[in-house]
Order: structure tokens, then sequence, then C-alpha cells
């Protein structure tokens, strides 16, 4: 039991700072789109404030980020504390552990073997085309062959 807890955590870690980086990079371009789309407005420094540290400038569109990445991270954690969640993610790696993944080569075969399939259909496809476009067009215009 103390293993499956231990796999339940190491699960809800990674799935818990995969999302986080992905809220993070969200959040960092709602502030450049912000910034970008009313400049005057949410772009600009208040009073003229900047972070020491990173030299932002403390504009409104800088707070909006700050925040929704605060109530996003709030959430997240929230959601992937239930019972329910953690279970899902446990099986999820089980089931991944028992995958038999291919080989380089079977991989490359298998990529050969879609290229070629999908130019034989857009040629026949193509030709398809064509043809019917052909035949519908004499029919419609009553052109002979």
């Amino acid at each position: 039991m103390a293993y499956r807890k231990d796999q339940g955590r190491m699960a809800r870690m990674a799935t818990f700072w995969s999302l986080a980086i992905l809220l993070a990079y969200g959040c960092i371009r709602m502030r450049s789109e912000l910034s970008g789309w009313q400049p005057d407005t949410l772009g600009t420094a208040l009073g003229g404030v900047s972070l020491p540290i990173v030299g932002l400038a403390l504009s409104p569109a800088l707070l909006l980020a700050i925040g929704t990445f605060a109530i996003g991270m709030f959430f997240l954690n929230r959601t992937l504390e239930t019972p329910k969640n953690a279970d899902l993610l446990i099986e999820t790696e089980s089931e991944l552990r028992k995958v038999t993944w291919p080989t380089l080569d079977e991989t490359i075969d298998g990529s050969i073997v879609v290229m070629v399939v999908v130019l034989f259909l857009m040629a026949f496809m193509a030709g398809a085309d064509f043809i019917l476009g052909e035949v519908f067009t004499r029919i419609l215009t009553g052109r002979a062959a």
C-alpha cells in the first residue's frame, strides 16, 4: 500500500509541475498580449514602479497575470489532490509501463509505410477528382468528348 501511495505522489507531482509550467507560459503570454493590446492603460507602470529583481514594470497586465497564475495554481492543486484524480494518474502510469514501445527500426519502417500510403492516396484522390470533374463538366455543359 505504501508503494501505491508513493507512486500516486510521484504521478501527481509530475502532472502538477507539467501543468504549472503550461499555466506559467500562458500567464506570461497573457501579460505580453495585454501590454501590447492596451499599452497606454494595461502596459504602463503603476506610479513608475518596477520590480527590482526581474526589472518588470508593475503594470495592471502584470498584476492580472500574477493573479491568474495564483488562482490557477490554487485550483490545479485542489483538483489534483482529489482521490479520484490521484487514482486515475496511478492507473495511467501503471498502464503505460505495460506498453511495448517500438524500436527505432520499427518506427522508421512504419513511418515509411505511412508516407507511401499517403502519397498513393493523394495521387488517387487527385486523379479521381480530375476525372470526375471532367466527366461532370462535359455532362453539365453538353460538350462532346
